[in-house]
């Protein structure tokens, strides 16, 4: 049996999120009290965390990019969303994980997004 983690020849790119999950809710309104410092936006609505995934332990492993590999908090960015993820009731571990595939594009916002920062 595979790792879901390995790629499949034609899985998508952004693996799904466990969505019917209890937690996702407040996992994902957690990871919207963090901001991407140079941008007036939360990380979620900018499309920033790609997938959130939740086994049957509760254990929540958020894979996540960045608005560009050179940003400056980069080195941060996985930890703040750790603090704003781990005291959610129930959450038993936390885990993020950067990648750079697929690179993060504007098109990934959220439309709130988009009409804050005059995109729309």
């Amino acid at each position: 049996m595979t790792h879901p983690s390995e790629q499949l020849e034609g899985s998508p790119l952004i693996a799904p999120s466990t969505i019917e999950h209890p937690l996702y809710e407040p996992v994902v309104n957690a990871c919207r009290s963090v901001y991407d410092p140079e941008i007036p936006v939360n990380i979620y609505d900018l499309g920033l965390i790609y997938t959130i995934d939740i086994n049957s332990e509760n254990a929540v492993k958020v894979i996540m990019t960045l608005t560009a590999p050179g940003c400056p908090v980069a080195g941060e960015m996985p930890g703040w969303i750790m603090e704003a993820i781990e005291p959610v009731a129930g959450v038993k571990e936390v885990d993020v994980e950067l990648t750079w595939e697929p690179p993060w594009g504007m098109e990934m916002m959220s439309d709130e997004a988009r009409l804050e920062l005059g995109f729309m």
